[in-house]
């Protein structure tokens, strides 16, 4: 997976300096990849195989407690396949396994509900479960096991987005999102059935690679979106505290989720419809304004809380990423623009 593998080096230049190592050994596996049984792939015929289905009630069909935002997937005209983020930090394999309770419940309670959930106004959410890497293969450089993992993780996510295609898609629109682990999942979907298939390319309302560095030349025909209607591309950023680097996310696209476009000019406050803090319980209007800058969107640190920091201990360098509030900073952006682009997307296909 080249995608992962070019993170993969600007996570090393970290870990070769001493940055991330002492942290991260703690939670590393026991045995390298290869001295544990990668099993089947999974069967995404089984409904218990999916973490979010528009079929049955899930995490993904919740809105903000108190709030009058409605989930509207039985009426969307699109569809939304969402990848989700590491839930799995365990030392005893290198991948999950997708009847480990514990992670299924932390990963329906939190990212299900608090990042899925953005997209129930503008489509049927498909989230799959799949055997996801442990947090420890983004830090892997001793060995190739890190990179083995996440090339298992994939092949779940591949397989379980053809199982999508051929038994659930029926030709509608599609979204393709996901944060973190499940952006470079999700970008490598985008090349192995979009980039070079004109009819799924047409398909694509756009995608959402968030939480992740995804190259502005990523693809041979799928562009970063340019404004906040623009259909058929992808838009990514990771937020940081204004001002500060962050090495492994920099150079990238860089998507103002304020303005929807890649220039630098400073989106105000104002321009915030509402973030969701980590409680899930009120919308904060104008939380904060942002600036997109070499791969990366400045913020200025919220004053209400619920937007958490990207926190190491004993790792200040790393506090300036509010990678954990990539979607709760700007939920309500995020809601409203997978609605705007979907109508867009209907709009010219009924025109064309």
């Amino acid at each position: 997976m080249p995608f992962y593998c070019s993170f993969r080096a600007k996570l090393g230049l970290l870990v070769a300096t001493g940055t991330l190592a002492s942290c991260m050994q703690v939670i590393k596996p026991g045995r390298e990849f290869t001295r544990y049984t990668s099993g089947a792939v999974s069967n995404y015929a089984e409904q218990s195989n999916w973490a979010a289905l528009p079929t049955r009630h899930y995490s993904a069909d919740a809105v903000p407690y108190g709030s009058t935002l409605r989930d509207q997937q039985q009426t969307a005209i699109a569809d939304v396949f969402f990848v989700h983020p590491t839930t799995y930090y365990g030392r005893k394999g290198w991948n999950a396994s997708l009847q480990n309770k514990p992670v299924n419940t932390f990963t329906d309670r939190n990212v299900m509900r608090k990042q899925a959930s953005v997209f129930n106004a503008a489509g049927r959410i498909y989230a799959p479960r799949y055997r996801q890497a442990t947090l420890f293969s983004f830090f892997d450089e001793q060995s190739e096991s890190g990179h083995q993992a996440l090339a298992l993780a994939y092949n779940h996510v591949k397989a379980a987005f053809q199982y999508y295609l051929t038994h659930y898609n029926q030709g509608r629109p599609i979204i393709i999102a996901g944060h973190s682990q499940g952006t470079v999942h999700a970008t490598q979907l985008l090349h192995d059935f979009f980039d070079n298939n004109a009819t799924l390319c047409k398909q694509l309302v756009a995608a959402y690679l968030i939480g992740y560095h995804v190259k502005a030349d990523e693809y041979q025909t799928i562009r970063p979106c340019e404004d906040s209607t623009q259909t058929s591309c992808y838009v990514s950023w990771n937020a940081v505290e204004w001002g500060k680097e962050f090495a492994p996310f920099a150079g990238g696209v860089a998507t103002n989720p304020l303005t929807w476009r890649t220039d630098t000019v400073t989106a105000t406050a104002a321009l915030n419809l509402g973030g969701v803090p980590q409680s899930f319980n009120r919308i904060d209007q104008h939380i904060v304004g942002a600036k997109a800058y070499n791969g990366l969107v400045w913020i200025h640190p919220p004053t209400t809380s619920g937007y958490p920091r990207f926190l190491i201990p004993g790792q200040p360098e790393l506090h300036a990423s509010f990678h954990i509030a990539d979607y709760s900073l700007f939920y309500l952006n995020l809601r409203c623009n997978a609605v705007k682009r979907v109508e867009m997307w209907h709009n010219r296909d009924v025109s064309r």
